[in-house]
C-alpha cells in the first residue's frame, strides 16, 4: 500500500464508516508493503471511528508490515490480532 493505492483503500474504508459501520476488522493478509501514505489511511480511519464511538482492529499483518507498524509506533495505537476471527471476536 503506497501513494498509488492508498487513496482507493482510504475511499473504501471511509465509505464503510460513512455508511454507518462502527466496527471494522481489516485483514492485511498478503499486504507485503506499506508506506507512510498507507499508515495515514489507517490512522485516519481510526480517528474517524473514534469520534463516532467505533473501533478498528487489524489482523494477519505480514512480518514486513508489522515491522513498519512497530517502527512507526502504530503497534501501541491499534488492536492487532493474528487472525480475522480473533479481531471479530474483540469487536463484538
Amino acid at each position: 500500500m503506497d501513494t498509488t493505492t492508498a487513496k482507493t483503500i482510504e475511499d473504501r474504508i471511509l465509505a464503510h464508516i460513512d455508511s454507518g459501520e462502527r466496527r471494522l476488522a481489516i485483514d492485511l493478509t498478503g499486504l507485503e508493503y506499506i508506506s507512510s501514505a498507507g499508515l495515514r489511511v489507517f490512522l485516519l480511519a481510526a480517528k474517524r471511528l473514534d469520534s463516532a464511538q467505533g473501533r478498528i482492529a487489524l489482523c494477519a499483518l505480514t512480518e514486513p508490515v508489522r515491522e513498519v507498524f512497530d517502527v512507526a509506533g502504530f503497534i501501541s495505537i491499534f488492536a492487532i490480532y493474528d487472525s480475522h476471527q480473533e479481531a471479530l471476536k474483540d469487536l463484538q
